[in-house]
């Protein structure tokens, strides 16, 4: 079952869009990763998928409601949350007072839910009373990702959780996000990491210049000459499957080449 279904998204900041009928599908309990070279638009679509930037054409689904003209607020009600890279905590506040932030809207359990989320994320736990201006990066990684998961999203978007990590930091992140997906939430991950996404992910989108340009089972696009396709080569827009994952129209993907 779909938790996310973005078709043919077409954004950017200027006249000139960035990304271009870019589509992505998450389905539950899975880890999506976007990949592609710096400038593809990776971070750009998360953000018009999410309401942040105005979308001159596509569609956004989150569980089949369709979402694309509501803003962020509202999309965020509907079951969808965003983790942007930074300014993603208050630092001022508590470990708790974070995770109340994100419960916002919530209009009971809230402290069931604290202790829920928690329990996905044991360092968060044992430090719950401290400010958020101490932890390091990747601890605040994390608790962006927990507040993200106070309203029990049906999705969660990831704007490169682990940017500027220690690489032993980075595979804690990585556990975590998989930590995540297993509660059922569909998860979406933009990352410059190539290999690291390709080997935590159960299916791996590649954006070359705002567009689609490949996209399969990780285990299936590890395969691929990555490096080659993020320079322009590889051919036009392609699938690679192990039959995991159904096509945007329904159908079963199938290879057509790379």
């Amino acid at each position: 079952m779909s938790v996310l279904l973005a078709e043919r998204i077409t954004a950017g900041y200027g006249k000139v869009p960035i990304v271009q009928g870019v589509s992505v599908r998450a389905e539950v309990g899975q880890v999506v990763s976007i990949v592609g070279p710096n400038g593809a638009g990776k971070s750009t679509f998360l953000k018009a998928v999410f309401g942040l930037l105005r979308k001159v054409d596509g569609r956004v689904e989150v569980d089949g409601c369709d979402v694309s003209h509501l803003p962020p607020h509202r999309i965020a009600v509907s079951g969808m949350a965003y983790v942007p890279q930074v300014n993603n905590v208050f630092p001022s506040l508590s470990i708790v007072e974070n995770l109340e932030m994100g419960a916002y809207t919530r209009r009971q359990g809230m402290r069931e839910r604290i202790e829920e989320v928690l329990e996905i994320f044991p360092d968060l736990k044992a430090a719950r009373s401290g400010r958020a201006g101490v932890l390091s990066g990747g601890q605040r990684n994390m608790l962006g990702m927990a507040r993200a998961l106070m309203l029990s999203p049906r999705v969660v978007l990831l704007d490169e959780p682990t940017a500027g990590l220690s690489p032993a930091y980075t595979t804690v992140v990585w556990k975590q996000v998989r930590r995540v997906a297993e509660t059922g939430t569909g998860v979406v991950v933009v990352e410059q990491n190539v290999d690291l996404a390709v080997s935590h992910s159960d299916w791996t989108y590649v954006l070359v210049a705002g567009r689609n340009r490949l996209d399969g089972a990780a285990s299936e696009v590890a395969k691929e000459d990555l490096s080659s396709i993020f320079l322009g080569g590889g051919g036009g827009n392609s699938t690679v499957s192990d039959g995991s994952q159904t096509g945007m129209g329904g159908e079963p993907m199938v290879a057509n080449g790379s």
